[in-house]
């Protein structure tokens, strides 16, 4: 079993977040490539990391993606106080904001023997699990990443966006759940590059507002289960 450090960083402004996380996956890179000067006896085993963060208002733009698919202008973002990046994972344009539990593990796949298509799989399946304790059927869309309500219909809606980045199999970035987010941000964009379905969130399917500290909860103890992982608790 391997053991994660746990951080809850509350509140967090995108930016400084994000600082965080390259801090953190350097660290990871940089004992891997002294690890691979040294006889095996030596190395080190590299640590890894598990991050939950609200974002204040903030639209990002994965590598991929296409500013087309952000139908406010600068003046307008400014005018609504919501922030806007371009940033290094994979995916096109996504919404965060209070409300999100956004998770962002750091993690040397390497480490779980495993690489990223089933990272992401298992993800998926951290988020589905989540869902199911709180009586919602989270589905996979073979189509587009993510978790799905009625996948596959003309009613289907995304409740979980994930983009990733990986840098010699170490990952940043990682998963939004919407738990009780304004809805109202989305039609400022095309989630995700995608016109033809919609958007949901916890607090809407269940018609009563989440409890979010309920929520870190069962995702730690379902992340826990499906990457076999240890994880404690720092302060940040």
């Amino acid at each position: 079993m391997k053991t994660l450090q746990f951080f809850d960083l509350g509140l967090s402004e995108y930016g400084a977040t994000w600082e965080k996380q390259e801090s953190l996956m350097k660290g990871i890179v940089d004992l891997k490539l002294a690890n691979q000067r040294l006889p095996e006896s030596d190395r080190t085993e590299t640590p890894g990391y598990l991050l939950f963060v609200e974002h204040p208002p903030v639209f990002t733009l994965g590598k991929s993606g296409e500013m087309h698919n952000l139908l406010l202008s600068s003046t307008q973002l400014a005018e609504k106080q919501v922030s806007f990046y371009k940033t290094n994972r994979g995916g096109d344009i996504t919404f965060h904001g209070p409300g999100q539990l956004v998770g962002y593990p750091i993690l040397d796949l390497e480490n779980f023997g495993m690489g990223l298509r089933q990272y992401i799989y298992n993800i998926e399946e951290v988020v589905i699990l989540t869902l199911a304790h709180y009586g919602i059927i989270g589905l996979r869309d073979p189509d587009a990443t993510g978790v799905w309500l009625d996948s596959g219909l003309p009613a289907a809606r995304k409740i979980c966006a994930i983009g990733v980045k990986s840098s010699r199999h170490v990952t940043m970035h990682g998963f939004a759940l919407n738990a009780n987010t304004d809805l109202n941000y989305f039609r400022y964009m095309h989630p995700c590059g995608i016109v033809d379905k919609g958007v949901t969130t916890m607090q809407q399917e269940l018609g009563e507002t989440v409890d979010l500290e309920l929520l870190k909860k069962t995702v730690l103890n379902n992340f826990s289960t499906i990457f076999d992982a240890n994880i404690i608790s720092f302060q940040q």
